[in-house]
C-alpha cells in the first residue's frame, strides 16, 4: 500500500489519522530530498575524481538501485513501474561501463546537477516553506481558537461579534492554506516521477557520446531508453489531466466545503473542548478532543489530540450517550457549551464546547439535544444533476453526426480532441443538436461554421453530460481493477468480459466511438493522438467516478489504460464473444493458513509474517448497515462474508480457518468492495500477543463483543473480557 491520498474534504476537520497522512507525504518528501542531495554529491564526486571514477560509479550505481519511488493509491501503472525500475536499470548500465577502463571525463552539470539541484531547491524547497507556512498557521489558528474560547460570555456583545469574526477569518484562511498545502504536497510526489527521472535519462544519454568503448553497450540499452521516453510521456501526460481534475474539485471544495464532506460511519464528528475538573484549589483545564458519535448505537468516542507539539494520540474514551443539553452562558463562563451524560454514569456529566455555535447546534442535533437545526451534520454527496443528454435514438444521432463529421474533415488534425473548442460555440452546437427540430438541420461535414474543434469538444461534452458514464457506477470498480495489475493478455480478457455486462445501449454507444477513436490512432503519424493520448483524453469521459474525490481522481491513470485497451483490441473486444470461463471481479485473494500478516501501518511501522495464498470467491453482503458506505476511506473494511461461491482454481483450502473467516491485506480487497462492521460478535479463529497498548491478546476461541469497524485500515474494535482495544480483523470470524 502506498501513501494514502490526501482528501481535500479532511481539511475542515483536520483530524488526526488527516494530520498522520500529512506526515507521511512530508517524510516521504525528506527522504527524497536526501537522496537527491547525496545523488548530486556523488555526481560531482564522478566529475573531478577520473582515477576513482570506478568507485565513484560503484556508488551511484548502488544508491541508484536502492531507491524507490512511492506512490499514492493501491497500485502503479506499467509505465509507472518501468519508471520505478528504470533506476535500477541505470545502475546495470554503470555497472557494465565499470568493465571499461579507459574513460573519458564527462561534464554532467548541465544535464543531471543543474536539473536536480533546481527540482530539489524550486520543488521540494517551495514544500519546504509551504511546510513552515502551514505549521505557522496552525499553531496561530489554533492558539487563537484557545484565547478566542476563554473570552468571558459576560463581555460586551460587540466586543465578542469582533472577536468571532477575527477568528472565522483566521479559521477560513487556514483552511484555504491547508488545501493549498494538501494540493502541493501530492502534486510534487506525482511529479518528480518524470522531473527527476528525466535528467537521469539525459545523463545517460550523454555517457552514450563520450564513452567510446560504450558505444555497443549503448546500442543495446538504446530500446529501454525509447521505451522509457515513452513511459515518461505517458505519465506526465497522465498527470496534467490528473491535476486538472484534482484543481477542478480542490476548487469546488474551496467554493462550499460543507457540500463536499466524504461519507462517513458517524452521524457527528470533529472537535471539542471537554471541561476536566480537578480538586480544590486547581479548578478545571479545557482539553481539545477529537470526537466521533454513532447515533444508531448511541455510542461517543472521544480521543485527546494536541496539534502542536507534535501532535501524538491520547488514550481515548469511550462510552453510551444517556441524554446531551445545552449550556446557557449564564450557568458557565464559556460560550458554545452543552453537557451530555454516560448511559453508565447517572448524575455525572461531561461539559464540553464546540467552536462555534453552528457547531454547537449540530452537535446538538446529533446527539439529541435542544435546538436542533433541520439539516444533518454530514451533508450528503450531491449527485450531478442530470442533464438532457441521453442514450436515445437523437442520443445515437448526435454522436454518428460528429463522429462522420470528424472523419470527413479533421481526421489528420494536429491534437485532435485535445484542442478545445470555444465554451460558447460548444454549448451552442450542442443546444441545436439536442433539440429534435434542429438537429438534422445542422451541417457539420459540409458547413464552415462549425470548426473541428468545437464539434468534437461537443462530443466529448454530451458523453459528460449523461445522467451516468458510458461504462456505469455500477462497473467502474470491476473496470479499474485489471487495469491495476496482471498480465496483458489477463487485462484484455477482463475488459473483454465486462464490456459484455453493459447495458445492450451502453455497449453500442462505447462501440461507436471506440471504433472511431481506433481510427483516429491509426492517424497518429498526423493528428499527434496515439493510444495512450486518447486515453488521457476519454478515461475520465467515459469512466467518471460517481463521488469526486481525490482517492477517485488517482484511479485517473487507470481509466486511461481501460480506454487504451478498448481501443488496441477494438475488433476482439466488439466482435467476438468473451471467454465464459472467465472469473467475474469479485473473485478476491484470500491470506492465510497458520499465523496471518497484520499488515496495517501502525505508529510509522508493518508488521511482516509469511503468508500462503488461496484464492477463493466471495460475494460480499450488507449485514447490520442500512447504508453500506461504497468509498474506500480509512474507516473502511469487510463486513461480513457470504458462503463462498466455487474455488476458482483447484486449489485446496487450506489448513487452519474456516474460509468464511474475516479477511483483510492491507489494500488488496479495497480494490473490489468495502463496507462498514457495525456492532457484531467475533470468535478468535488464530492466538494473537498485544505489541501495543491499544491492542487486545487473546486465544483461539475467543469471543469479541460490539466488534466495530477501527480507524485503522485493517484493525477492529472489540471489547473482550470488559476490556476495550484493537484486534487484526484476519484474525477473527464475524458470528
Amino acid at each position: 500500500m502506498g501513501l494514502q491520498p490526501l482528501e481535500f474534504s479532511d481539511c475542515y476537520l483536520d483530524s488526526p489519522w488527516f494530520r498522520e497522512r500529512i506526515r507521511a507525504h512530508e517524510a516521504e518528501l525528506e527522504r527524497t530530498n536526501k537522496f537527491i542531495k547525496e545523488l548530486i554529491k556523488d555526481g560531482k564526486n564522478l566529475i573531478a575524481a577520473t582515477k576513482s571514477l570506478s568507485v565513484a560509479q560503484r556508488k551511484f550505481a548502488h544508491s541508484l538501485r536502492d531507491f524507490k519511488f512511492e506512490f499514492i493509491g493501491d497500485a502503479v501503472t506499467d509505465d509507472e513501474r518501468c519508471i520505478d525500475a528504470s533506476l535500477r536499470e541505470f545502475s546495470n548500465f554503470l555497472k557494465n561501463l565499470e568493465e571499461q577502463r579507459e574513460i573519458m571525463a564527462l561534464s554532467v552539470t548541465e544535464t543531471l546537477i543543474k536539473p536536480l539541484e533546481k527540482f530539489r531547491k524550486e520543488q521540494l524547497g517551495a514544500v519546504k516553506e509551504e511546510k513552515k507556512k502551514f505549521d505557522k498557521e496552525t499553531e496561530k489558528n489554533y492558539s487563537l481558537i484557545d484565547k478566542h474560547l476563554n473570552l468571558s460570555a459576560k463581555k460586551k456583545d460587540s466586543h465578542l461579534q469582533e472577536a468571532d469574526i477575527q477568528v472565522e477569518q483566521n479559521r477560513q484562511h487556514f483552511y484555504e492554506l491547508s488545501l493549498e498545502y494538501v494540493c502541493k504536497l501530492q502534486e510534487i510526489q506525482e511529479r518528480k516521477k518524470f522531473e527527476f527521472v528525466e535528467p537521469m535519462l539525459s545523463f545517460f544519454q550523454g555517457m552514450f557520446t563520450f564513452y567510446h568503448q560504450g558505444h555497443e553497450l549503448a546500442k543495446d540499452f538504446n530500446h529501454y531508453k525509447m521505451e522509457l521516453q515513452i513511459n515518461i510521456q505517458n505519465t506526465r501526460n497522465r498527470f496534467e489531466g490528473t491535476r486538472s481534475e484534482v484543481e477542478e474539485l480542490m476548487n469546488k471544495i474551496r467554493q462550499n466545503p460543507k457540500d463536499h464532506k466524504r461519507a462517513s460511519q458517524f452521524t457527528a464528528e470533529g472537535y471539542l473542548y471537554v471541561q476536566e475538573k480537578r480538586p480544590a484549589p486547581f479548578g478545571s483545564s479545557w482539553v481539545k478532543h477529537y470526537c466521533m458519535y454513532r447515533k444508531a448505537a448511541k455510542k461517543f468516542n472521544m480521543i485527546p489530540f494536541e496539534h502542536r507539539s507534535g501532535g501524538k494520540l491520547g488514550d481515548g474514551e469511550v462510552f453510551f450517550l444517556k441524554e446531551c443539553t445545552k449550556r446557557h452562558t449564564d450557568s458557565i463562563d464559556r460560550r458554545f457549551c452543552f453537557d451530555i451524560e454516560a448511559a453508565d454514569r447517572p448524575g455525572v456529566s461531561l461539559t464540553m464546547q464546540a467552536f462555534s455555535e453552528e457547531e454547537r447546534k449540530q452537535w446538538l442535533e446529533a446527539l439529541g439535544g435542544k435546538e436542533a437545526l433541520s439539516h444533518s451534520f454530514n451533508t450528503a454527496i450531491i449527485p450531478r444533476p442530470e442533464g438532457s443528454a441521453q442514450l436515445d435514438k437523437l442520443g445515437f444521432t448526435i454522436i454518428r453526426k460528429c463522429i462522420s463529421a470528424v472523419e470527413t474533415r479533421g481526421i489528420n488534425d494536429q491534437g485532435l480532441y485535445r484542442v478545445v473548442g470555444v465554451s460558447s460555440k460548444v454549448q451552442r452546437l450542442l443546444s441545436m443538436l439536442m433539440d429534435v427540430k434542429t438537429c438534422h438541420e445542422v451541417d457539420l461535414e459540409n458547413s464552415a461554421d462549425w470548426e473541428v474543434k468545437t464539434i468534437t469538444s461537443a462530443l466529448k461534452q454530451y458523453l459528460r453530460s449523461l445522467p451516468e458514464p458510458l461504462m456505469t457506477y455500477e462497473l467502474h470498480g470491476d473496470f479499474i481493477v485489471p487495469a491495476k495489475s496482471g498480465s496483458p493478455e489477463s487485462r484484455v480478457n477482463a475488459i473483454h468480459f465486462l464490456v459484455h455486462k453493459l447495458p445492450e445501449k451502453n455497449k453500442e454507444m462505447l462501440d461507436i466511438l471506440v471504433k472511431h477513436l481506433t481510427n483516429v490512432s491509426n492517424h497518429s503519424k498526423q493528428n499527434l493522438m496515439t493510444v495512450a493520448n486518447l486515453g488521457v483524453v476519454f478515461g475520465p469521459t467515459l469512466m467518471r467516478p460517481q463521488e469526486e474525490t481525490v482517492a477517485a481522481l488517482m484511479d485517473l491513470k487507470f481509466q486511461n489504460i481501460v480506454v487504451e485497451i478498448l481501443i488496441e483490441n477494438h475488433e476482439k473486444i466488439f466482435r467476438t464473444p468473451p471467454d465464459t470461463t472467465f472469473p467475474e471481479p469479485t473473485c478476491l485473494s484470500a491470506s492465510p493458513p497458520n499465523a496471518p500478516p497484520r499488515q496495517s501501518k501502525r505508529q510509522g511501522q508493518r508488521t511482516k509474517r509469511p503468508v500462503a495464498v488461496y484464492n477463493l470467491c466471495l460475494e460480499l453482503e450488507d449485514g447490520d448497515n442500512p447504508n453500506p458506505s461504497k468509498e474506500d476511506t480509512p474507516t473502511s473494511s469487510l463486513d461480513s462474508l457470504s458462503s463462498p461461491s466455487p474455488v476458482t482454481a483447484a486449489l485446496p483450502g487450506p489448513p487452519g480457518p474456516d474460509k468464511n473467516h474475516l479477511l483483510a491485506d492491507g489494500g488488496s480487497f479495497g480494490d473490489w468492495a468495502s463496507t462498514i462492521v457495525s456492532s457484531r460478535k467475533a470468535r478468535a479463529v488464530y492466538p494473537c500477543e498485544a505489541e501495543h497498548s491499544s491492542e487486545l491478546s487473546f486465544e483461539i476461541g475467543a469471543i469479541f463483543e460490539d466488534v466495530q469497524t477501527s480507524r485503522e485500515p485493517g484493525w477492529l474494535e472489540g471489547t473482550l473480557n470488559g476490556k476495550r482495544g484493537l484486534i487484526p480483523q484476519n484474525y477473527v470470524k464475524l458470528l
